[in-house]
């Protein structure tokens, strides 16, 4: 795997915010920053091109989000790639490469949240590696200036122990000298009944803390690790989607697991991440695992 943080770029303004995110992320970690754009080999039904052409608009198209990155970045270590071929092909391999791939996701005019489009929903399905999802801002926000504000918020799925997902919030937090929100919802098992009303409050109590004692436990090595990294955590019975796109208001950073189902017939991402991934306004990270 190679040393870099990788972004696709289209010339979309999706993309090349992304751009902007991956660079601040690149000189965070000191990587090399690689902006990558594919071009298919397809024949274009409206305005035919040949092969030459398209890889002419690739360059200037690349130039172009080099410059953009480079008024804010200056000192950035940065290259760029194109390849013909399958987009999700392509930029999955990519990803398999980097520390981390970053791409655009349209915005929903005045709504707080981004369409994460079948490219993007797609390449996550498949790579293995950590994927962020940026949003570009909303018009009467673009002329402000960016500021790097807000937690880290990361879902956490119990008893399943998040490492990759924990791991990669708190090393972001200990770079950016935020704080760490972590953020779980459980429901009691199907065995005391869907409905939660008619349950004894000393049951509740008991799965609560048992979960609360789970949470603990899950937390304890990175807190250990990171004791400069404030943390603060919500452990009650709720819905997962629901309140993790809720406690994500405001946030920095958004980040949650996704576990690989080994189908490769469509972009399977799992509920939560879907709901995250739509009605979220800050960038999501998501992080596979097995």
């Amino acid at each position: 795997m190679s040393r870099t943080v990788t972004v696709g770029v289209d010339g979309s303004p999706e993309s090349l915010t992304a751009a902007e995110w991956a660079a601040d992320e690149a000189v965070s970690r000191d990587r090399l920053l690689r902006l990558v754009h594919v071009w298919s080999n397809d024949a274009d039904v409206v305005t035919p091109t040949d092969p030459e052409t398209r890889r002419r608009r690739a360059e200037r198209l690349l130039h172009t989000a080099a410059t953009h990155v480079r008024r804010g970045h200056p000192d950035v270590r940065m290259e760029t790639s194109q390849f013909s071929g399958d987009p999700v092909e392509r930029l999955t391999a990519a990803g398999e490469k980097a520390d981390l791939l970053v791409l655009g996701s349209r915005g929903l005019g005045g709504m707080a949240g981004f369409i994460a489009g079948s490219v993007a929903l797609a390449v996550l399905a498949r790579v293995r590696h950590p994927v962020v999802l940026v949003r570009a801002p909303r018009a009467e926000a673009a002329e402000r200036p960016r500021t790097a504000g807000g937690d880290i918020v990361v879902g956490l799925d119990l008893p399943r122990v998040g490492d990759d997902a924990l791991g990669f919030a708190f090393g972001c937090a200990d770079r950016y000298g935020c704080a760490v929100r972590v953020v779980h919802s459980w429901t009691l098992p199907p065995v005391y009944g869907p409905d939660t009303a008619g349950v004894l409050p000393a049951l509740l109590d008991e799965v609560g803390a048992e979960r609360q004692k789970e949470l603990e436990a899950a937390l304890a090595p990175w807190t250990g690790k990171y004791p400069s990294v404030a943390v603060g955590s919500q452990c009650r019975p709720g819905r997962a989607a629901q309140d993790l796109v809720e406690a994500a208001a405001g946030a920095r950073l958004v980040v949650v697991g996704l576990r690989h189902r080994g189908s490769r017939l469509g972009a399977h991402v799992g509920p939560v991440v879907h709901s995250v991934l739509h009605h979220t306004a800050a960038p999501v990270a998501v992080v596979p695992h097995d």
